[in-house]
C-alpha cells in the first residue's frame, strides 16, 4: 500500500470544496466507505459527485471485474454452480488510497479545462452544458455505446473512457458542479437520465443517448418526448434530484452482478448500507426507485429491525403518487413480483394491474420504451401462466381460480396494456400475447366469471345521468309527499334527499343502474312477476318487522337495513353481521335448491379467509381500451369463444389505421364494435362446423381491423 500524504497541499481531495478530509483514507472496508458518504451528506457544504463515484467505482469494479474477482467466477464456474444467487467471491476489500482518488480527480479536472468557469452569480446555460456533455462524449471509446454493466460510474470513465447512458448524464452533472455551476441537476425517469438547470430548473436539455444505438440528442429539450406521451419521459413527472437524490441515484448505479448467475455479496452489502443512510437522512423520500431497489435488497438479506420490505415497497408507490401523481410504473412491479415470490397471488394480480392502470396513461414508443416492454411481456407470458398452471392443480375453493376479483384485476392488467398499444405506430398484442390470455381466462369458470360487472366509460356517464334525474324526481316526490303529510297531520316523515324503498325502477336506465349494485330476481327474469331483484324481498320483510316496533323510527331503519351486492349492511341495522352473513347464504342456497324453508344453518367458518365471502364478491371494474371493450360479451359468456377473442386481441392496432385529420363520431364507436364482435362470433360459429372455418375467420378479423380503426376517436392523453 503506498503511504497516504496528509498535507493540505499534496491533497487534490483538499481541494473538493472542503468537504472530504484526506485523513478519511485509506479506505478498507464498507463502514469506511460509509463514513466518508456520512461526512459529505452531512456537512454544511454541498457533496462532490465526483469523488463519490470515482470511490464507489473503483470498488465495484474491482470486486466485479478485476482479475481477483475474475478467477472467483471461474472457480465457480469449475464448481458447477449455475444458481441465480448472490454469492461471495472471496475477493479482499479493495483499498482505496488517496493517491488513486487524487489522480483520477486532477484527470477530470483537466478534460473539463476546456469549458469556461462561471463567473461569480452566473448560471448555466444550455451552451454550456452541451459543451460539456461533448467533451465527455467525444473521449468516450465507441464500442462503450451499448448498455453493459458496470459502466454507471466516473471510475469507469476516467480509467477507461467508457460510460453508459446513466453514466454519460451523471458525468455531465458531476462536471457542471466541478466547474462551478450549481443550478445544474440530474433528472431520472425509469430508463433515461437528462439534465435539468436554471433558477427554478424548469429548463431540460439532454445530454445522452439511449437504446442501443448512438444517436446523438445532446442539447436537444426534452419537450418533444414529453408531448409524445412515452414511458420514457414519464410525462414531465421524473425525479428532479437534489444534491441528496444524485447521491442516492450514484448509489443505485451501482451493479452488484458478478455474472448472469451470481452476485457480488459485497457490492450488495455496500449498496444497502448507503441506501439505508440515505433513507435515514430522507433523500429517499421521493425516489420511488431507490426504495424499491431498497425493499428488494432488503428481501434477500434483512438488516433492519422496523422496517420491512414489503414496507418500503409500499413507501415506493406512495413516493409516486404523492409526488409523481402516479406515473411511475416500477414500483408496482416490484411489489406485485414481491407478492409473486411469497405465493400471494391475489395480491401480485392486484399489483400487476395497477401497473398496468399506470402503463395506459403512455402511448408506446417501440424503441424508447423496449424496458418496460419486456417487463410486462414476461408478467404476462411468464409468471400470470405459471400461476394458472399451479392453481389449476388441485382446484380448491383457496383457488385464485374461484376468486371474481382475481379475474377483475386479469382483464384489468390486459386492459391497461391494450390501451397502451392505442394512438401507437406500433402494435403491442401479437399472437404471443393473445395465447396466454386466452388460456388465462379459460382457466375461471362461467359462475365466477360471471360475477364481475364490467362497465363502460359510456355506460357510467348514462349512470350518472340516471341518479341525478332519479334524485331530482325523489326530491319533488318527498317533498309532495311531506307537504301532504304535514296537511294531514300524519306522523310519518320522510327525508327529502331519500326516495322511497318500495318504489320499483320504472325507467331502462334505472333498472340498468340499479343492476351494478344488486342482483336480478330469476323469477322477474323468466316470468316477468314478483320483485326485479333478488334482495327486496328480504327488504320488505325486514320493512314489515320494523313497522311493527314503536321505539323504532322508520325512516332510519329502511335506510340502513339496505344491502349491497357485497352482502354489507350499514352499522345501524337491528339484525347483526353474524345474522345477516347467514340469511345471505340461506337466501343463495335457497335460490339454488328452488327451497325457502328446510335449510340447514350455515357452520360457522373460524378461519379468517372465508370462500363464501369471496364467491359473494361482485367486482366492478370498467374497461377504458377499444379491444377489451369489444370482448366485454365475450369474456361474460357462459361458454368462451376462444377464438373469437384472439382475434379481437390480435387485431391490427386501431391507431396505426387512423386517418389524421379526419372528424370521427364517438356515438357511432359502440354499435360498431358490438356489430364486430357479433359477426366474428358468428363467423366461428358458421365456420367451424366445416373444414372452411379458418378462412372465415380469417375474413372476419381483416373486417374487425377496419370497423374499429374507422370508428375510434383518438384518446387524448391524461395528465
Amino acid at each position: 500500500m503506498s503511504t497516504v500524504t496528509r498535507s493540505a497541499s499534496a491533497s487534490p481531495c483538499m481541494a473538493l470544496n472542503g468537504i472530504i478530509d484526506a485523513s478519511l483514507f485509506p479506505l478498507k472496508s464498507t463502514s469506511d466507505v460509509v463514513n466518508l458518504f456520512r461526512r459529505a451528506l452531512t456537512s454544511a457544504i454541498e457533496p462532490d459527485l465526483t469523488l463519490l463515484s470515482i470511490v464507489v467505482g473503483y470498488i465495484e469494479l474491482s470486486l466485479t471485474t478485476g482479475e481477483a474477482a475474475q478467477a472467483a467466477q471461474a472457480a465457480q464456474a469449475a464448481l458447477g454452480n449455475s444458481s441465480d444467487v448472490i454469492m461471495g467471491n472471496s475477493v479482499p476489500f479493495p483499498v482505496v488510497t488517496h493517491e488513486l482518488i487524487a489522480g483520477l480527480y486532477k484527470k477530470f479536472q483537466t478534460i473539463l479545462s476546456v469549458v469556461d468557469k462561471p463567473k461569480p452569480h452566473r448560471q448555466a446555460t444550455r451552451d454550456i452544458i452541451k459543451k460539456v456533455s461533448d467533451v465527455i462524449w467525444n473521449s468516450l471509446i465507441r464500442s462503450s455505446y451499448k448498455d453493459r454493466a458496470h459502466l454507471q460510474n466516473l471510475y469507469s470513465y476516467l480509467s477507461g473512457n467508457k460510460l453508459d447512458c446513466f453514466g454519460v448524464a451523471l458525468a455531465t452533472t458531476a462536471g457542471c458542479q466541478l466547474l462551478g455551476y450549481r443550478d445544474v441537476r440530474l433528472a431520472i425517469s425509469e430508463d433515461h437520465a437528462w439534465v435539468m438547470f436554471g433558477q427554478k430548473r424548469v429548463e431540460s436539455i439532454e445530454v445522452t443517448w439511449h437504446g442501443k444505438g448512438s444517436e446523438d440528442k445532446r442539447g436537444q429539450d426534452i419537450g418533444a418526448g414529453i408531448e409524445s406521451g412515452s414511458w420514457l419521459y414519464l410525462g414531465g413527472l421524473a425525479v428532479v434530484c437534489e444534491r441528496g437524490m444524485e447521491v442516492a441515484a450514484i448509489c443505485v448505479a451501482l451493479n452488484i452482478s458478478l455474472s448472469a448467475n451470481s452476485d457480488c455479496v459485497e457490492v450488495a452489502e455496500l449498496q444497502q448500507q448507503l441506501l439505508w443512510l440515505l433513507y435515514d437522512l430522507g433523500h429517499l423520500k421521493r425516489y420511488p426507485m431507490a426504495l424499491g431497489l431498497l425493499g428488494e435488497l432488503e428481501e434477500i438479506n434483512r438488516t433492519h429491525r422496523s422496517i420491512s420490505c414489503e414496507q418500503l415497497f409500499r413507501e415506493a408507490i406512495e413516493a409516486s403518487r404523492s409526488y409523481y401523481h402516479n406515473h411511475h410504473v416500477y414500483p408496482h412491479i416490484f411489489q406485485g413480483n414481491y407478492y409473486n415470490r411469497l405465493l400471494k397471488y391475489r395480491e401480485a394480480f392486484a399489483a400487476w394491474a395497477n401497473a398496468a392502470d399506470v402503463i395506459r396513461l403512455y402511448t408506446y414508443q417501440c424503441r424508447d420504451d423496449e424496458e418496460i416492454y419486456k417487463e410486462l411481456l414476461d408478467i404476462a407470458n411468464e409468471l400470470i401462466p405459471y400461476v394458472m398452471k399451479t392453481e389449476s392443480s388441485g382446484h380448491s375453493a383457496r383457488s385464485i381460480l374461484r376468486d371474481a376479483e382475481v379475474f377483475a384485476n386479469l382483464l384489468r392488467f390486459y386492459d391497461g396494456i391494450c390501451q397502451w398499444e392505442e394512438d401507437s405506430l406500433t402494435p403491442i398484442l401479437h399472437i404471443g400475447w393473445a395465447k396466454p390470455l386466452v388460456n388465462n381466462i379459460t382457466k375461471f369458470d362461467y359462475d365466477i366469471r360471471s360475477q364481475v360487472v364490467i362497465k363502460l366509460p359510456e355506460d357510467l356517464e348514462a349512470e350518472e345521468v340516471a341518479k341525478k334525474a332519479a334524485a331530482a324526481a325523489a326530491v319533488a316526490a318527498a317533498a309532495a309527499a311531506a307537504e301532504e303529510g304535514n296537511n294531514n297531520n300524519n306522523n310519518t316523515v320522510v327525508k327529502k334527499d331519500e326516495k322511497p324503498k318500495s318504489e320499483l325502477p320504472t325507467t331502462l336506465a334505472d333498472l340498468t343502474a340499479a343492476c351494478g349494485e344488486k342482483i336480478l330476481n330469476p323469477d322477474f327474469l323468466l316470468q316477468g312477476g314478483g320483485q326485479p331483484f333478488a334482495d327486496q324481498k328480504q327488504q320488505a320483510t325486514v320493512e314489515t318487522e320494523t313497522a311493527n316496533s314503536n321505539n323504532t323510527d322508520k325512516e332510519a331503519t329502511t335506510t340502513t337495513t339496505t344491502t349491497t351486492s357485497n352482502g354489507g349492511s350499514a352499522a345501524q341495522s337491528p339484525p347483526t353481521e353474524a345474522e345477516h352473513k347467514e340469511a345471505k347464504l340461506e337466501e343463495n342456497n335457497t335460490r339454488s335448491s328452488g327451497t325457502s324453508n328446510n335449510v340447514e344453518q350455515a357452520t360457522p367458518i373460524v378461519d379468517d379467509y372465508d370462500p363464501f365471502e369471496i364467491m359473494l364478491k361482485r367486482p366492478v371494474i370498467t374497461l377504458h381500451s377499444q379491444k377489451m371493450k369489444g370482448l366485454k360479451d365475450l369474456l361474460l359468456a357462459e361458454k368462451l369463444n376462444t377464438h373469437a377473442i384472439s382475434l379481437q386481441v390480435t387485431a391490427q392496432s386501431v391507431a396505426s389505421r387512423k386517418v389524421r385529420g379526419a372528424a370521427v363520431d364517438s356515438s357511432r364507436q359502440p354499435a360498431t364494435i358490438s356489430a364486430t364482435i357479433t359477426a366474428i362470433a358468428s363467423t366461428e360459429v358458421v365456420g367451424g362446423a366445416g373444414g372452411g372455418g379458418g378462412g372465415s375467420a380469417a375474413s372476419a378479423s381483416s373486417g374487425a381491423g377496419d370497423s374499429i380503426a374507422a370508428s375510434r376517436p383518438k384518446r387524448t392523453r391524461r395528465e
